[in-house]
């Protein structure tokens, strides 16, 4: 199966005190994301069984449209507005569907 679409994963670790505040800042870009060229898909999911941890799927059209999403004005607010809420640094890894 080809598939040019790129596939997203992103782990985001919140520490614990600031759960409510990282969550606030990532619902903030949802929907600028879903509005961008090239934004197939745009998910936020947070683990049930430890709130800390939230992840992203997404996919995105093409590799230039996901480096164009990650140069954008609102992900690198996001990025400073994060800086200090976060266990680790954020785990972002990109794929392809294979089947």
């Amino acid at each position: 199966m080809t598939n040019q679409t790129v596939r997203v994963v992103a782990r985001i670790v919140a520490l614990p005190e600031k759960v409510e505040a990282v969550k606030a800042v990532l619902l903030g870009f949802i929907e600028p994301s879903r509005q961008e060229q090239g934004c197939i898909k745009y998910e936020l999911l947070q683990n049930q069984s430890a709130p800390t941890d939230f992840t992203f799927v997404e996919e995105w059209a093409s590799d230039d449209a996901l480096d164009a999403h990650l140069a954008t004005a609102h992900i690198k607010e996001a990025d400073a507005k994060l800086d200090g809420l976060l266990a680790a640094e954020p785990d972002i890894r990109r794929y392809s569907l294979l089947a």
